[in-house]
């Protein structure tokens, strides 16, 4: 065993051994040591499970063995019929599925043309969802235009709605100064009764009758503050409309000219009325604050200040 580079155990290690006829002990001289001939203490059998690690490696695993009391050619023994054991297994599985065995190689048998016909669906698949994505996309460009398209439509006709409003209201003031030149002018109905050459006419009388009565009584005769404000409130309207829809507007530069012909209408007839309020002296003073505020109102302050300063 020496040259098989194999170990006896020495007297130092004597709970290494198993006890047997040949080693036994004698009671009369009370020796505990052993004969340097005993036979070792057999192994037990190396586990299955040594060999299925994922990481096993034979070398590695030799070398964990040094202290296994074995010779080598029983280690090698051992190893012989545990792959003999193996192979006979392995041999009585292989006849245990033989039909099995043959069935799966005709199984696989043509393998490659469906493997082929699933890469070329795929393929198909692949290329109809990416025309779907193109189709896709492309409606939904289209949808962002037409939007578009919706919104300025939208926007165009809220400014037509606006320059159809712009244009009934200059219309209206320009008809109401017209008919504030002739406050007597009235028609004749059915029933005999004259009646207002305007209906617009109703609620402004409404709201000033109190203040026209006032003024008549001192003798004021002008314009009073409450239908100037009516004026000067819708010519601001009219500005209002003008700004919205755009003042380089064409629609806008054309109305321009009317409604400067408007201010310049609502300022003569506030510089009329200004200019009787301050000769009537203390009667006229609460006119002639209301007049300044409707040019303050109508942005026109130096014309205020060259009123007053002419009257």
């Amino acid at each position: 065993m020496a040259n098989l580079g194999i170990q006896s155990p020495t007297r130092q290690q004597p709970a290494l051994h198993l006890p047997s006829s040949s080693s036994s002990v004698a009671s009369g001289t009370g020796s505990g040591y052993e004969d340097d001939d005993a036979p070792l203490p057999f192994p037990a059998a190396l586990p299955r499970s040594d060999f299925l690690a994922p990481n096993f490696h034979p070398a590695n695993y030799l070398s964990a063995l040094p202290h296994r009391h074995q010779t080598l050619d029983d280690l090698k023994a051992e190893l012989r019929d545990r792959s003999a054991a193996i192979s006979a297994e392995l041999l009585e599985l292989v006849n245990g599925n033989y039909t099995a065995f043959l069935s799966l190689g005709n199984e696989l048998r043509g393998g490659d043309e469906r493997v082929e016909n699933v890469r070329v669906a795929m393929l198909g698949f692949r290329r109809a969802v990416e025309e779907i994505k193109g189709k896709v996309r492309t409606r939904g460009e289209e949808v962002q235009g037409l939007s578009g398209e919706l919104r300025e439509v939208r926007r165009g006709i809220e400014v037509g709605r606006k320059m159809l409003e712009l244009d009934e209201r200059v219309s209206s003031l320009e008809e109401r100064l017209a008919l504030a030149s002739l406050p007597g002018k009235r028609k004749t109905g059915d029933g005999g009764e004259e009646e207002e050459d305007d209906d617009d006419w109703d609620a402004d009388d409404s709201e000033e009758s109190d203040e026209e009565e006032d003024d008549d009584v001192g003798g004021l005769v002008g314009s009073s503050p409450a239908k100037l404000a009516g004026f000067a409130q819708d010519f601001c309207i009219v500005e209002a409309l003008a700004d919205a829809v755009g003042r380089d507007a064409q629609f806008v530069v054309k109305a321009e000219a009317r409604m400067v012909r408007c201010r310049n209408t609502i300022l003569l007839d506030l510089g009329t009325a200004m200019k009787e309020a301050r000769k009537a002296g203390k009667k006229g003073q609460a006119r002639t604050v209301k007049y300044l505020g409707l040019y303050g109102l109508l942005d026109a302050q130096a014309e205020a200040i060259r009123t007053l300063k002419s009257s």
